[in-house]
């Protein structure tokens, strides 16, 4: 009896010194909360921070949680754990009983695989880890991501709060957390100059980390871009009565050419029209002579036949190659890929190969500009061309210019009808992206048809003057038409290769393109 109450004793004692862990329950001002370090696909690196500002000292602590399912914990430090199934436990460690008022203590652990992932059902000694105010659960994404500012080395976000109890946010890109955050702004700081990024932003608390907002893009300063080409007519050597660079460029003052098309030669082999050869052809000695004169081209891959590079290889790596030969054999500062017809267009496989194909030509060439031309119905882009731009987003594939071909409506007032779709491609990019109007401007082109369309729609030369205007004061990136080979008058009226089929000034809308 006597030994009983001599160790009942030297317990009391110990305890009073607190030499003994004791668990005690959570109160107001106990939290634990989680963090995701890192995440590297497979696996990830999680941390719990136990936090007692309760005003007096925690003679022990134990917290709880489970893992959504399929998620595992293969290590952990700081704390000792148990763990059943998707229920882990973790336990102050032996050499730190009692943590004080005002102090932290923080246990990690590693976990398998990656991606969203948080912890569930929190409790801190019994109570939910929040201080005992209630589970506030897993916040919803937060809204409307966007861009505010960039610089050579920069970009700043910013989003709309999420809603529920948030302790921060993290920024990714990709997998890998860029910055974490309290409010809801960031600035994301040593990337390359003229590099583009694409980000996400997710709201987590003690229970765990929520979906992804929509992703946002942007590309840092510094870009040595082609600015003379935004106004670059299309100028087709293998057809049309193809006329001279030089006369044109004289008597219109435009700089630039798209010069059409580079198809398949054979294979994932780049030529022009699939028969003239890169190098040595006319072709060449063009481009040569545009440039002495003071000009230079964007080649155009690609078009509404032919075949194309983008069904022939084999896959993006290849297709990258491809045109990088044509990068090469020109010294060139942006490529044009005008994507048409079922075989490009409307194949998801192909579409997602150009986007990755265009991504891995911006790594291996800083500072080109890339460029996707496709078609567009009057309200702006059509399921393909939506999906277009939602996978150049998913993809982080860095396009600088998404262009709208608006022609071939059957439309008895194009002009109108041209504004209407670059207004719905423009709201396109603004929801994929996360831009503001003018960003989205700034990333958009029009590729017109001069005097009559295929389906006898009429563009006069005034109505091309009112869209250039529209397209000058919204700070479009691209102005093109097709083509230079029709920029003749066609007094019978008649939709021929080399006449526009009005009445009107020779090379009349290749000088309102000038203007632009």
């Amino acid at each position: 009896m006597r030994r009983r109450l001599t160790v009942l004793l030297a317990a009391l004692a110990m305890i009073m010194l607190g030499l003994v862990a004791v668990p005690a329950t959570a109160a107001p001002g106990l939290t634990a909360t989680f963090t995701k370090v890192s995440d590297w696909g497979s696996g990830f690196e999680g941390k719990v921070t136990v936090t007692n500002t309760s005003g007096t000292a925690l003679n022990g602590w134990t917290v709880e949680f489970d893992l959504p399912a399929g998620h595992t914990i293969t290590s952990s430090w700081d704390a000792q754990r148990t763990s059943s199934g998707q229920h882990h436990t973790f336990r102050n460690p032996t050499w730190a009983p009692t943590l004080p008022s005002g102090a932290s203590a923080v246990f990690g652990f590693n976990g398998s695989p990656g991606g969203a992932v948080g912890i569930q059902n929190c409790r801190l000694n019994g109570d939910t880890c929040d201080g005992g105010s209630g589970n506030p659960g897993v916040p919803p994404a937060p809204g409307s991501p966007r861009v505010t500012g960039t610089t050579a080395n920069s970009i700043s976000l910013a989003w709309n709060a999420s809603g529920g109890s948030v302790t921060g946010y993290r920024v990714f890109e990709g997998s890998t957390v860029r910055t974490t955050v309290t409010g809801t702004s960031a600035t994301v700081g040593g990337l390359g100059t003229c590099t583009s990024h694409t980000f996400t932003v997710a709201a987590y608390n003690a229970a765990g980390e929520s979906a992804r907002s929509a992703p946002v893009s942007a590309t840092t300063t510094g870009c040595t871009q082609p600015t003379g080409g935004r106004g670059a007519p299309y100028l087709y050597l293998g057809w049309g009565n193809p006329p001279s660079p030089q006369t044109v460029m004289s008597a219109t003052g435009v700089r630039w050419f798209t010069m059409a098309f580079v198809l398949s030669g054979g294979g994932c082999t780049p030529a022009w029209d699939s028969t003239r050869p890169l190098r040595g052809g006319v072709d060449e000695q063009t481009i040569n002579a545009i440039r002495a004169a003071g000009g230079d081209i964007v080649p155009s891959f690609g078009g509404w036949s032919g075949n194309k590079l983008g069904p022939n290889c084999a896959d993006a790596q290849a297709l990258a190659g491809a045109y990088q030969q044509v990068i090469d054999a020109y010294q060139l500062k942006a490529i044009d890929i005008d994507i048409e017809n079922s075989d490009e267009f409307e194949n998801e496989a192909v579409q997602d190969r150009i986007l990755n194909a265009l991504k891995i030509v911006k790594q291996n060439n800083p500072g080109i500009q890339t460029i996707v031309t496709f078609g567009t119905t009057t309200t702006g882009p059509n399921y393909y061309g939506n999906r277009l731009i939602e996978r150049a987003a998913a993809l982080q594939a860095g396009i600088d210019v998404f262009t709208i071909m608006p022609f071939d409506f059957g439309s008895a007032n194009i002009g109108q009808d041209t504004v209407n779709a670059a207004e719905g491609l423009k709201n396109k990019l603004r929801s994929t992206f996360g831009w503001t109007d003018a960003q989205a401007y700034a990333h958009m082109g029009i590729s017109g048809m001069n005097g009559l369309s295929d389906q006898r729609e009429l563009t006069s030369t005034d109505t091309w003057t009112q869209i250039r205007d529209w397209a000058k004061a919204r700070g479009l990136a691209r102005l093109a038409f097709w083509s230079v080979n029709r920029d003749r008058p066609c007094p019978g009226g008649g939709v021929t290769p080399d006449c526009s089929g009005i009445e009107q000034p020779e090379w009349e809308f290749s000088r309102i393109t000038a203007g632009f």
